[in-house]
């Protein structure tokens, strides 16, 4: 069962999905090591099961036991690690404002107790945020007088890789409007064999400075331009160096937005939580599959 869930998580398959193409294609029948003959699991089955994991709060004891495989096998986490976060979306709602309020209170709105099944199809744990992308300059060369601004719904994977390997040693969960910087001491790996930290400057602050500080790590964080000021030539050489290193943690997003095409379709943060670990999982294992091929030929 845990293969299958494996499987779903690299091909972003919802469970009656999965169940459907278990039947149909013979590279997943030999993965799970079923015959022509054999029952495949019911797609209420796989969800069941992973609702035991979510009960067992086991997604995370799982991740930790590939992690100490993948040491074992000699991929130490090492050279330093790399921070940061991307927005996992989630089917959006359509909530009134009054609604909305009631939420971010932590209440539940009213009038929703009176009819349990629309309760029970409301994501209350999920929220709005805004992402906010530099605008590219026109034709001209000058710059439009604002930047783009995309509202996303959902949850936050926040993840900490391994310089040396592209590994996910640290990870957590959490719901989109949650600040970046707040989750770096969250997600920050002590077993790295090097000291180095890199993040964008989102995780820049004087809270997380003295934290890393304190910790015996070596802050990379991008240093924020001056307000109402241009950026000094020595913070801008200096950023453009650490984007070298840090551009390495958008490969992990770039394929779990991409061929795995990540997406949460459940229902609170609990459930969203294990669905996030497995990708993160799933990312490790096609990673450790590539690493493994590349220092066998060497």
């Amino acid at each position: 069962m845990f293969k299958i869930l494996i499987l779903q998580a690299m091909h972003a398959l919802s469970d009656e999905r999965c169940e459907y193409l278990i039947k149909d294609r013979l590279s997943f029948m030999r993965f799970l090591g079923l015959g022509l003959g054999d029952v495949v699991p019911h797609a209420n089955t796989i969800w069941t099961f992973r609702e035991a994991l979510k009960k067992a709060e086991a997604v995370d004891g799982l991740f930790a036991h590939f992690d100490m495989a993948l040491r074992e096998a000699g991929f130490l986490a090492m050279s330093g690690q790399i921070v940061d976060t991307t927005i996992v979306a989630a089917p959006r709602q359509r909530n009134t404002l009054d609604e909305k309020k009631a939420i971010r209170d932590g209440r539940i709105p009213e009038g929703w107790t009176d009819k349990p099944k629309k309760l029970a199809q409301k994501d209350r744990d999920a929220r709005w945020t805004v992402k906010y992308s530099k605008a590219k300059p026109r034709e001209d060369g000058s710059l439009p007088p604002v930047d783009l601004a995309i509202p996303a719904f959902g949850y936050k994977n926040h993840v900490s890789i391994d310089r040396g390997f592209g590994l996910i040693r640290k990870w957590t969960a959490t719901h989109a409007a949650a600040h970046d910087g707040a989750l770096l001491e969250d997600v920050l790996d002590r077993a790295n064999t090097a000291s180095d930290v890199w993040a964008d400057t989102a995780y820049r602050s004087a809270k997380n400075e003295a934290m890393l500080a304190r910790r015996g790590f070596v802050s990379r964080i991008h240093r924020k331009k001056p307000q109402g000021k241009p950026m000094p030539d020595r913070l801008r050489i200096a950023n453009a160096q650490k984007s070298k290193v840090r551009s390495a943690v958008e490969h992990v997003f770039a394929l779990q937005k991409g061929p795995m095409a990540l997406f949460v379709r459940t229902i609170g943060i609990a459930r969203a939580r294990v669905k996030i670990g497995l990708a993160n999982l799933a990312y490790n294992m096609r990673r450790f599959i590539f690493l493994t091929g590349k220092y066998a030929a060497a």
